[in-house]
């Protein structure tokens, strides 16, 4: 009998890391200023060397792997939900297509304030969920793998080495990058709920886009669906010999792949096969960095049996990721956006994370007192009584 389905608990180890994932993203977006990118000069020179030092090693840690962590479990919650419906003679995919367009309204509500939003790429990329829900393992990690790869840019370098005359253009996003960062840097509240609704959203997505997000989360959903089908979140001989050997290889792999990364751009010179290769190269690199993080941090739950303290501390924060995830961009919007505390131009790295670690804890505080009286978090119960509405 599939152990996945005869258990009535969830997973800790999922919820946690899928809480670890989101504490990495709220220190990122926090460090970014909630993407205004501003390097406030008047702050004291060895504050300064400091905040470089934090800028660096949270970026190289964390940038690129926290939203592919998150992306990985979204695959993988894929995964139980059309399993246990599954179990009970249900087709969830009609299911999971109304979940993806009540996604869509709440990418609509956050990209309102925050115009770094992800959910809206999320609810329409997991719609190729649908259609290779019913492959089997071994078609779905190739197709997978091959969009993790990047075919497109890879299509692209080869087009542009035969052609001088091709041109690449990776910056479309500027032009709704420099109206964003106006109106939240000067704006009133109102001014930047107006931008967002059309430049905001464009900035976001055409950033996204341009940077190989659109294949590489296609991948990532369908990896996590494996996941689960594998069983590698529950411990067995099996599973940790499986993460033990993902470990291996991704530091195997992550090694030349940054090589690669920080090395070669100095040796192309045609503009347009740099901009495809520094989408691919990274991309990978990022993700082998991520399968070092998620299998270290289930190797270590498997080997204290129910996880390590500070593992297990996280987990309501996971449970309740949706919620906190709308509401660490809105608290972080008014600390840094003129029409708040403006903080931007006066908070470097290092203050950055000390308030991002605050917003965690503060959330975390709501979180573990939300889910003793409640079984979800207030907008994952929405969002599963409108899954489960009767159309």
């Amino acid at each position: 009998m599939d152990k996945t389905l005869q258990t009535p608990h969830r997973l800790g180890v999922v919820d946690a890391l899928r809480g670890f994932a989101l504490l990495a993203i709220v220190l990122l977006h926090n460090l970014e200023h909630y993407n205004i990118y501003f390097i406030p000069e008047s702050l004291p020179s060895w504050l300064q060397t400091i905040d470089q030092y934090v800028w660096d090693a949270m970026f190289f840690l964390l940038a690129g792997k926290a939203y592919a962590t998150f992306s990985l479990v979204f695959g993988f919650s894929f995964y139980i939900q059309y399993h246990n419906a599954e179990k009970r003679g249900i087709d969830f995919r009609g299911r999971f297509a109304w979940r993806m367009v009540l996604l869509f309204l709440f990418a609509q509500l956050h990209a309102l304030f925050y115009n770094g939003d992800i959910l809206l790429l999320y609810s329409v990329v997991g719609f190729v969920l649908i259609p290779v829900c019913r492959l089997n393992d071994k078609t779905v990690f190739w197709i997978a793998l091959i969009l993790l790869l990047q075919p497109f840019e890879w299509g692209r370098m080869l087009y542009a080495l035969f052609d001088s005359n091709y041109v690449i253009n990776g910056t479309h996003f500027i032009t709704y990058a420099e109206s964003a960062i106006e109106a939240t840097t000067h704006g009133t509240f109102l001014e930047v709920l107006r931008n967002n609704i059309w430049n905001g959203q464009l900035y976001s997505n055409f950033w996204q886009v341009e940077n190989g997000r659109l294949f590489q989360t296609a991948a990532l959903f369908m990896f996590g669906m494996l996941l689960g089908r594998r069983k590698y979140f529950i411990k067995s001989n099996r599973s940790t010999r499986a993460w033990k050997r993902i470990l291996k290889m991704a530091i195997l792999a992550f090694i030349p792949l940054n090589m690669l990364r920080f090395y070669v751009p100095v040796y192309i010179s045609n503009p347009s096969i740099l901009i495809s290769y520094n989408v691919a190269i990274p991309s990978l690199a990022n993700f082998t960095f991520m399968a070092i993080l998620v299998s270290a941090f289930t190797l270590l739950w498997f080997n204290r049996g129910e996880g390590y303290k500070w593992q297990r501390t996280i987990i309501p924060y996971g449970r309740m990721s949706l919620t906190n995830y709308i509401s660490q961009s809105i608290m972080g919007v008014c600390i840094y956006y003129g029409f708040g505390l403006g903080l931007y131009n006066s908070t470097g790295a290092t203050a950055t994370i000390l308030i991002g670690l605050a917003i965690f804890m503060i959330q975390l505080t709501f979180s573990r007192y939300w889910l003793s009286k409640h079984k979800q978090g207030p907008l994952e119960y929405l969002w599963r009584q409108g899954t489960w509405i009767k159309l």
